[in-house]
């Protein structure tokens, strides 16, 4: 400051010296122009040093308001000052520099985990109480099926549930939420915690679609109960059914003995009975390699196809059998020339077996029809949909027609349903329903 202060020093010394020269003008010498210059020079120098002083501040000031808003672009210009002001000026460059480092450095962390946070598969939301979103990330966005989002109860359109569910939650919570999104059944899994930015408290939760996850392991458990049953079942059946056939042919060259109280009806009875014990324990056999299968897909041979194909050999290889059961066939595809990626006879089968269940529900229905359709959903998947306007299923069995063993039919086998869900998670895809009792009833194959 050694500068400034010379320069003030001299500029003071200037202004005393013009007092005293008018003023000394005006005593001795009685000289009125003298002291009306010297008056005029005090007020020029007076007003040229609080202009300098005042330009310091001004600068000061200025570079202290651009770190408060941050406005690094600034400088410290006071090379006329002197020396010391030259060495505040570098200070003052050196402190903003660190400022823009260390600010850069921070939009740097900010970007990288706004990055994370918006690539990351699990859907993230951060409310207030109010309900206020401060964010959401993109994979809550497609979950949601929002391009957008300001208050979580603009979700209420989606699921009023899920909305109820979130305002309620806490650090902490973990609640499992049920929507059916349309012709899709989702179940959101949520988390919560809770944090504090800028004075306000913020509910994050994560948000997550497990619907798939609890297929597979229903079916990994599935498959796994029936690897087990079938190999203690054939383990026990195997040798009766063998000893009941040996016990036949035995019996077959037995002849009546009446003295030994064999008597000839007693000796039917008895063939019967060894006959009827190798019929159902072959029976049973054929059985056990019946569910053999839903431990046994083979892999899809995944091919790129048109949808149409499959749908016009769908139509031609029922056409004649739902004439004959007056059952109408509506086949769309939007856009026609729609592709799906997988293998095209697994798929056939999957939808064969669809379309005959549709039949046998519209047995004792009035205008009666099959609807087959493909089209891509609003978050980009592929599916295939087979629907009818029969009785519809009742809501109790309608969580449990996928499980192995369980059908609504009265000759049913009950491992259709299952075999094709199985078959579309080989796909990586999911195969789920929807009924609307006496109205609609739509399975959908998601790719």
């Amino acid at each position: 400051m050694r500068g400034f202060r010379i320069q003030c020093t001299l500029r003071i010394l200037v202004l005393a010296a013009s007092i005293f020269a008018g003023v000394y003008a005006y005593v001795v010498h009685a000289s009125s122009l003298i002291p009306v210059a010297a008056a005029v020079l005090v007020a020029f120098q007076g007003i040229s040093l609080v202009r300098f002083v005042d330009r310091t501040n001004r600068e000061l000031s200025r570079l202290l308001l651009a770190i408060r808003y941050s406005d690094f672009s600034q400088a410290f210009h006071a090379k006329e000052l002197g020396g010391s002001f030259v060495e505040l000026s570098k200070a003052f460059t050196s402190v903003m520099e660190d400022f823009r480092s260390a600010r850069a450095e921070k939009e740097e962390h900010v970007l990288y985990l706004n990055t994370v946070i918006q690539h990351i598969g699990i859907g993230l939301l951060a409310f207030q109480e109010t309900g206020s979103v401060g964010l959401i990330n993109n994979a809550a966005k497609r979950l949601l099926r929002v391009p957008y989002l300001k208050n979580v109860k603009a979700l209420a359109g989606f699921s009023a549930e899920l909305v109820d569910t979130l305002l309620r939650m806490h650090a902490g919570d973990k609640a499992l939420v049920k929507v059916v999104d349309g012709d899709e059944l989702l179940e959101l899994v949520v988390y919560a915690t809770e944090f504090r930015l800028g004075g306000q408290f913020y509910t994050l939760v994560s948000i997550q679609d497990i619907q798939a996850e609890l297929e597979e392991k229903e079916i990994q458990s599935w498959q796994k109960l029936v690897s087990v049953l079938t190999h203690e079942i054939m383990n026990s059946i195997t040798p009766i059914a063998s000893m009941a056939d040996t016990a036949n042919e035995l019996l077959t060259d037995l002849a009546p003995a009446p003295e030994t109280g064999l008597a000839a009806e007693t000796l039917t009875d008895v063939r019967l009975a060894m006959q009827t014990i190798a019929r159902r324990s072959q029976h049973l056999i054929h059985f056990v390699h019946a569910y053999r299968s839903l431990t046994r897909i083979p892999r899809p041979d995944l091919e790129i196809f048109p949808i149409r194909r499959l749908f016009s050999a769908i139509e031609h290889l029922f056409r004649s059998s739902l004439d004959d059961a007056g059952i109408g066939l509506r086949v769309a595809v939007q856009p026609e020339e729609l592709d799906v990626t997988a293998d095209p006879e697994l798929i056939e089968q999957v939808v064969i077996n669809l379309i005959k269940n549709a039949m046998e529900a519209l047995q004792d229905t009035p205008d009666a029809c099959i609807q087959l359709s493909a089209r891509m959903t609003p978050r980009g998947n592929t599916i295939i949909q087979v629907s009818d306007n029969g009785p519809g299923i009742p809501p109790e069995a309608l969580e449990r027609i996928f499980i192995p063993f369980y059908t609504t039919k009265k000759e049913g086998s009950g491992i259709g349903l299952s075999l094709s869900r199985q078959i579309m998670r080989q796909h990586g895809g999911a195969l789920s329903v929807i009924s609307d009792p006496d109205r609609q009833t739509t399975f959908t194959l998601r790719f």
